[in-house]
């Protein structure tokens, strides 16, 4: 409720309606937002020629054992 009371305030003192304000307040958050980029994940790849020939036919429960050291079932 204080917030209101302040808003109120400010819209005396503009002599403006209590919406102008908030809107004003609104409008300043809205440009702020637009001027931060949003999050980017780094590119993180790297040059290569992709699986190597004896991985390139393995399934993904065959990668996924091998990845995790685990002997095929």
């Amino acid at each position: 409720m204080q917030l209101l009371r302040e808003v109120r305030k400010i819209a005396v003192r503009e002599q403006a309606t209590p919406q102008a304000p908030v809107e004003q307040g609104l409008r300043r958050i809205i440009a702020e937002k637009a001027r931060k980029p949003g999050f980017r994940l780094r590119d993180a790849s790297f040059d290569g020629r992709g699986l190597n020939p004896e991985f390139a036919a393995a399934g993904w429960d065959r990668l996924r054992d091998l990845t995790y050291d685990k002997s095929p079932n």
